[in-house]
């Protein structure tokens, strides 16, 4: 029985080499199919490099073994080694605990260990400079080697530095030893308030190491351990290390309840230290162990604006004094405003994100230059800030505040590096600001930035950033009719121009439509008017305790709607809850869906509207910010939405359009209607009407919803 061509394998040691061949297999087989192939990876050459390692190299080191002079035991015992470090490889993968690209350089370790024993004695030193995987895999095999007792506090404190937040529940067993005091500072530094935890604890033996410990920032966790509202110090513990401040001072804002406590001058203590962290990381690459995580500034900076200033102007939306309304944030400058804003993001309403940026305005002077705001902030979340401004209507004041070569550098700014990991929601957020530009220069120049980046990425065969800047610009050439550009035919994806009555018919000819409405002031106020807009000669009603179903007199389109029952007893709740049990019960699959309210209750209709939404109107406050979230559910919705505050005098005559299209059984052209509606509400009396009717976006004009639209659909074809 032979291996190769020359190496003779004894019937003794056959069984051995059986045994490694069946592991080879089973390895092999873990990706899915044994095919003489070990693809653990979307990597071509490392999944080639894996599969050499795991069939040329194995089966040459197995040579290699039986050519050496070593003894019967010997061999047996090395061929072990080879067999244990495929097993323990394959359990490891399979538990997610390992990477398929580690494969070719485990098994590199293992033929250098097995081949050099003269040179590599001692397994504690061989694993010092190997990942955390490998070192663990080769000491679990090497169990027997002379240095295996200090390879395994090796092995620990690698386990240690990838997972910090284990270190406390851990050190026990080693707390006599010398690395002990560091692995306390470390997790320390990336979870503070996990080590204040157990530090409050000093009669365990956790507390007792931290309260020992000599290093500064330990021992002043220990301390806090002692203090009341200590958790409230966390955002500034850096500063208290470097002695910028003094536990005294902060203490002086924290107080020691309610009562004693600032919070303003908390807050602001806050958005002082946020500019003085973030300036050291965007200058110095220097993160401030206590910006991040538990308890670090940034989620202590977002808790504290939205308790103390988002919450309560929140609240009194419906307050028309708006001195009363806007009390709470009398005290912030223009900076403090602008991290108010930015890190309520998703909790500001409409009508508070559009006063508090009235007012940051008037606070930066009569003539107001808000490049030199960005500057006070060091840029810190800007990105966000022009998307947000965009998506309340107000970005073309705040670039209007400054220079034209500034707001030039800005929007340049603005549209780098969306080719990178994680960077598809700012690309979105770039299409989206685009269209709420109004200066033209501005638009060519932001296009023109776009077409470069677009030609860098084709340079570098950047095959990421030629999709994506790809796309914006088709995106924004199409705005200028000129351009003759369709950006259905452009992008693949379904037309965004036009919808034939038959895809939004159900299998049986119905068109199913469902409006949710609330039961706060608003909703009851409007439902009846809304009943009132449907003509007894071309619709039916029928009353339901809970909802109404409005049906067609012809061409079987079905309405339903909840009745606005009260909030405060979730009856409104309830009632769409029980409406879309009716529906589903009889096989009623709304392929319209219309959400009248306020903008938070925009997500109760989204965690409930159908995965297959054809039209969707968001006749509310705010729900161009929300597309995001509508095409995760229904990625092919057709999407009418406002940037501003939803009007009802405004939503009912675009329901009323589209209804009666459908009850005709026409074909929706999208730009037809908005010719038509921008007719009838250009000559409406009340100017208020006027201007929130110019912030609807009709389907082919929603740039953030087309582009992922598209970007989805490229994607999927690669």
């Amino acid at each position: 029985m032979a291996m190769g061509d020359t190496v003779i394998i004894p019937l003794n040691r056959q069984y051995f080499h059986d045994k490694i061949n069946n592991e080879q297999k089973k390895c092999d087989k873990s990706d899915g199919v044994l095919d003489g192939s070990m693809d653990f990876t979307k990597d071509k050459v490392n999944n080639l490099l894996s599969t050499a390692a795991l069939y040329s190299k194995l089966d040459e080191l197995q040579d290699w073994i039986e050519s050496t002079d070593s003894s019967n035991n010997e061999k047996i015992r090395a061929l072990g080694y080879l067999e244990n470090t495929l097993q323990k490889y394959r359990i490891a993968w399979k538990a997610k605990t390992i990477e398929g690209s580690d494969f070719s350089a485990l098994i590199s370790s293992l033929e250098s260990f097995i081949k050099k024993p003269d040179q590599v004695k001692n397994i504690s030193d061989f694993i010092s400079d190997k990942s955390y995987e490998i070192a663990k895999i080769l000491t679990e095999v090497f169990y027997e080697n002379v240095g295996i007792e200090d390879a395994k506090k090796k092995v620990y404190i690698k386990y240690c530095y990838l997972h910090p937040s284990e270190i406390i529940t851990s050190i026990h067993s080693y707390i006599d030893e010398p690395f002990v005091d560091s692995l306390i500072y470390f997790a320390c530094k990336k979870n503070p308030s996990q080590i204040y935890t157990y530090a409050q604890s000093n009669n365990t033996i956790e507390g007792q190491l931290i309260h020992r410990s000599n290093i500064g920032l330990v021992k002043t966790i220990a301390t806090l351990s002692t203090m009341p509202n200590a958790l409230m110090y966390f955002p500034f513990l850096d500063k208290i290390l470097s002695d910028k401040n003094s536990l005294t001072s902060i203490q002086k804002l924290v107080g020691n309840d309610e009562n004693t406590y600032d919070s303003v001058g908390y807050f602001k203590l806050l958005v002082k230290t946020e500019i003085e962290y973030f300036e050291r990381l965007s200058k110095n690459n220097d993160t401030a162990f206590a910006m991040f995580g538990p308890n670090g500034l940034r989620e202590v900076l977002k808790d504290r604006a939205i308790r103390h200033f988002i919450t309560p102007i929140n609240n009194l939306h419906e307050q028309a004094n708006l001195d009363i309304r806007m009390k709470a944030i009398d005290l912030l400058s223009p900076s403090e405003l602008y991290f108010m804003i930015v890190m309520g993001e998703n909790d500001i309403y409409t009508s508070s994100f559009k006063h508090s940026f009235n007012r940051m305005m008037q606070r930066l002077g009569k003539t107001p230059h808000t490049d030199s705001l960005l500057l006070e902030v060091g840029f810190d979340f800007f990105k966000k800030f022009i998307k947000m401004c965009a998506s309340y209507n107000k970005l073309d004041t705040f670039l209007n505040s400054m220079s034209f070569n500034n707001s030039q550098s800005l929007m340049k700014e603005f549209v780098s590096n969306l080719d990178k990991p994680g960077s598809l929601e700012d690309a979105t957020d770039v299409a989206d600001s685009y269209s709420s530009i109004n200066n033209l220069k501005l638009k060519k120049s932001i296009a023109d930035n776009i077409i470069e980046n677009e030609r860098k990425a084709i340079i570098k065969d950047n095959e990421n950033g030629v999709i994506i800047y790809g796309l914006l610009k088709n995106i924004f050439l199409s705005e200028d009719s000129s351009n003759h550009i369709d950006l259905t035919k452009v992008t693949g994806i379904p037309s965004i121009y036009e919808l034939d009555k038959k895809i939004i018919e159900d299998d049986s000819g119905r068109i199913i439509e469902q409006v949710f409405f609330y039961g706060d002031e608003d909703g009851k106020h409007f439902f009846p008017i809304f009943l009132n807009s449907f003509s007894t000669k071309d619709w039916r009603i029928i009353q339901n305790p809970e909802w109404v179903e409005i049906r067609s007199i012809k061409n079987n389109v079905f309405i339903f709607a909840n009745k606005p029952l009260d909030f405060d007893a979730n009856l409104d709740d309830t009632a769409q809850f029980h409406l879309i049990d009716y529906l589903n019960e009889n096989n009623l699959n709304p392929s319209i869906v219309v959400h009248r309210g306020h903008s938070y209750w925009l997500p109760g209709t989204i965690n409930r509207m159908p995965d297959d939404t054809k039209i969707m109107l968001i006749g509310s406050c705010g729900g161009y910010k929300n597309l995001n979230k509508i095409l995760a559910f229904s990625p092919n919705a057709n999407i009418i939405s406002t940037k501003e505050i939803g009007a009802g005098d405004i939503n009912r005559p675009i329901i009323n359009y589209l209804n009666q299209s459908l009850l005709n059984g026409k074909k929706i052209i999208w730009k037809d209607m908005w010719k038509s509606l921008t007719k009838l509400f250009s000559q409406d009396p009340n100017k208020s009407i006027r201007e929130s009717w110019e912030s609807y976006i009709p389907p082919y004009r929603n740039l953030g919803a087309i582009f992922l639209k598209a970007y989805n659909k490229k994607t999927e074809l690669k």
